[in-house]
């Protein structure tokens, strides 16, 4: 995992758009999220090693509906009646919830998909455009816009992909770049 040929790969220094270079960074997390897995097997994705009981493959499944939660149902409006997923009502993981007949390579997949959906939601607007109104935001506020949005994202991602760091360290001793 910290072979410097994979390192995080981050927009060129060439980049000056700022949705461009935001995008980027975007899917300079997912991929590395996706590589902090791929040598992980099907029982390390599902082992949970800290005690709040979270493992890899439910931080896939977070991050997927997290991209769908933010993009497609908030900023886009698109209609979508469970944001966070197909899991058991009564699961107390909701959006982390992965179900024990869903292969680690459905998961990935899934991700993958989504994350390719989103992607399409980005292009073509501007920063500055504000997310389509609808229940994902408090009607007393103003709808934040998408470079808030993929502001939001980047944190999200960071701070979860160090969270992975601490899981890959404890679980097989390899430590993140």
């Amino acid at each position: 995992m910290a072979d410097t040929d994979e390192a995080f790969v981050r927009p060129s220094t060439a980049v000056s758009d700022p949705g461009e270079l935001l995008a980027g960074y975007l899917d300079g997390y997912r991929n590395a999220l996706l590589r902090k897995v791929s040598d992980l097997s099907e029982a390390q994705l599902r082992q949970a090693v800290l005690p709040s009981g979270w493992t890899p493959l439910g931080l896939v499944t977070h991050l997927r509906h997290v991209d769908r939660r933010w993009l497609r149902w908030g900023f886009a409006g698109e209609r979508i009646d469970d944001v966070w997923g197909d899991h058991d009502a009564g699961d107390p993981d909701g959006p982390w919830f992965v179900a024990d007949t869903a292969s680690a390579a459905d998961v990935l997949r899934e991700f993958r998909e989504e994350a390719e959906r989103c992607r399409r939601v980005i292009a073509g607007h501007a920063l500055t455009e504000r997310a389509v109104p609808g229940p994902r935001f408090d009607p007393d506020e103003p709808v934040p816009t998408l470079g808030w949005i993929l502001c939001h994202l980047l944190q999200e991602y960071a701070r979860h992909l160090g969270h992975l760091d601490v899981v890959r360290e404890l679980t097989d001793g390899e430590t993140g770049e």
